[in-house]
């Protein structure tokens, strides 16, 4: 599998009410340890969350989807969790929650070109 990446994902969730376990697809979060390459890609539909749960406080899902979004980059305004290394940084974003915003089970892959991945996983799963 010679110029094949070994790439896992996870899928971000929008989950409002815990409890129904009811959950939109908002997001993906790649990763390939070889490669160096930790992304997330995400799109909060207001509209599709609004009909879903009315009463979803938006501007704090928005906020926990920044966060990822600089954990992802490593940015030093994302705390201590975003001063980790790469790995680690992608195990705890992943890591089960019970929280309006968390992410599906890791699942791995092989693909050629990371970008294009994630541009193709976000397609298939959230939109």
């Amino acid at each position: 599998m010679q110029g094949k990446h070994l790439f896992e994902y996870a899928v971000i969730r929008v989950m409002p009410r815990v409890e129904r376990e009811e959950f939109l697809n908002v997001g993906i979060i790649l990763y390939c340890k070889k490669e160096k390459f930790l992304q997330c890609r995400y799109q909060l539909d207001e509209e599709r969350l609004r009909t879903f749960c009315p009463q979803t406080d938006i501007a704090e899902i928005t906020d926990h989807l920044r966060a990822i979004e600089r954990i992802c980059a490593g940015n030093t305004e994302s705390g201590p969790i975003g001063r980790l290394d790469m790995p680690s940084r992608f195990r705890w974003l992943t890591a089960s929650r019970s929280t309006v915003v968390q992410t599906s089970k890791v699942h791995p892959g092989f693909c050629t070109d990371l970008q294009e991945t994630v541009d193709k996983l976000y397609a298939q799963l959230v939109l």
